[in-house]
């Protein structure tokens, strides 16, 4: 008789007995700031629909049009019938909007990272991540034949000199561009200097950054401008690996790797998420054509996203609320104990606020957190709401 079902059921068993218990919820409609969570009327602040895209009217709109032109599925992989004329535009497009030779579209930001990762390391080659990466470039590390090991979170010290203790044939060194669960930056131009005395490779994956960061919202790369000569810091020989998703700021779904000719033309040979996948379905890239164009025509979305966090932090300051220090539409604020985060998020939810308890393994043992995330389409009074709804938590957790 198979022992998996008991096995299963003690490891689920375990699992609900430590609050770690992970439930999906049903949403009904549009991604949108009021939402039907579960059958009841909620205000959601745990998006990533940072612009207000994702309901767009245009960008719903270029989805049905393609429709009509592509039909929904693309048939097949991109080196065999799937390759569409949109995706060709969109990459295009990216690559001008990143200011990069070229781009490659993928259908998953967790395929691009595990893909890329794995094209590139190999036997005898060493990974180095920072602690908090997401884990999709954990597992791409984990999952490749090189050594993978982590350094301390934005630990510069600690990276440099693991490299001079290395005796790997290469390295590549990634990074979160923005931390998807604590909001803070990658130190961009520590890690540039340092992979360049190292001879490293280095890899950021902006998802949370790009569309939203930036005067332009090129991501992380324009958010250190160097202002005296007006330029970009960061060149693409800098950091020849640079990954953006495309279902956050963009409000659409998959991702893309941007770089030179030679790196886009490589994985296309030899990433394997990529090659042996379904491409993304037309209509997906014609909508996020759409997006593209209204983030660079639109800043005010940007400058009213960096609005509504600057507000947020005032307010939660004056509460006393323990937020890690973030400029990002990311604010995490930390309780620390899982009960806590749980009571806490069923307060909000009492009061009509979704915000979901992040807890272990997602952050580390004593981080849990309420994670806050804030979009373009939040109005003043959704920021009312949510103070007053975090009020209730101070005073009761």
């Amino acid at each position: 008789m198979s022992t998996l079902l008991p096995f299963l059921e003690e490891q689920l068993r375990a699992r609900e007995r430590a609050g770690l218990m992970r439930r999906r919820v049903v949403r009904d409609g549009a991604q949108q700031p009021e939402q039907a969570v579960a059958g009841r009327g909620q205000l959601s602040f745990c998006s990533n629909d940072y612009l207000g895209l994702a309901n767009h009217p245009q960008v719903c709109a270029a989805f049905k049009d393609a429709v009509d032109r592509y039909g929904l599925g693309s048939g097949g992989s991109h080196l065999v019938t799937g390759h569409c004329r949109a995706h060709q535009a969109l990459e295009e497009e990216l690559a001008d909007f990143t200011g990069r030779d070229r781009t490659l579209v993928f259908s998953t930001g967790y395929m691009a990272n595990t893909g890329v990762i794995n094209a590139l390391m190999d036997t005898g080659g060493l990974v180095l991540q920072d602690s908090l990466n997401h884990a999709s470039l954990l597992d791409g590390g984990w999952l490749s034949k090189a050594d993978s090991r982590r350094y301390p979170h934005c630990d510069m010290p600690a990276l440099e000199a693991m490299l001079e203790a290395s005796t790997a044939n290469r390295h590549l060194i990634v990074s979160d561009g923005v931390f998807s669960m604590d909001g803070d930056l990658a130190p961009l131009p520590e890690l540039v200097r340092i992979a360049g005395k190292h001879g490293a490779w280095l890899m950021i994956d902006d998802a949370h950054g790009i569309g939203c960061l930036g005067a332009s919202g090129r991501g992380i790369v324009e958010a250190f401008v160097d202002k005296d000569e007006n330029r970009l810091a960061v060149t693409q020989a800098d950091l020849p690996v640079l990954i953006g998703t495309l279902g956050k700021a963009f409000g659409s779904s998959g991702a893309f790797v941007a770089g030179d000719h030679s790196l886009i033309e490589y994985l296309i040979q030899f990433a394997r998420p990529y090659i042996y996948s379904t491409a993304m379905p037309p209509a997906v890239a014609e909508a996020t054509r759409t997006s593209l164009r209204i983030l660079r025509d639109e800043p005010w979305r940007r400058a009213r996203l960096l609005e509504l966090v600057a507000s947020f932090r005032r307010r939660v300051a004056d509460l006393g609320l323990p937020l890690l220090e973030s400029t990002s539409p990311i604010q995490a604020l930390i309780l620390g104990d899982v009960e806590k985060a749980l009571r806490a998020s069923s307060i909000l939810a009492k009061e009509g606020i979704h915000v979901s308890a992040i807890r272990p393994p997602t952050v580390p043992v004593g981080t849990s957190r309420l994670r806050i995330t804030f979009s373009a389409a939040h109005t003043d009074a959704h920021l009312d709401r949510l103070i007053n709804a975090l009020e209730r938590v101070r005073v009761h957790v």
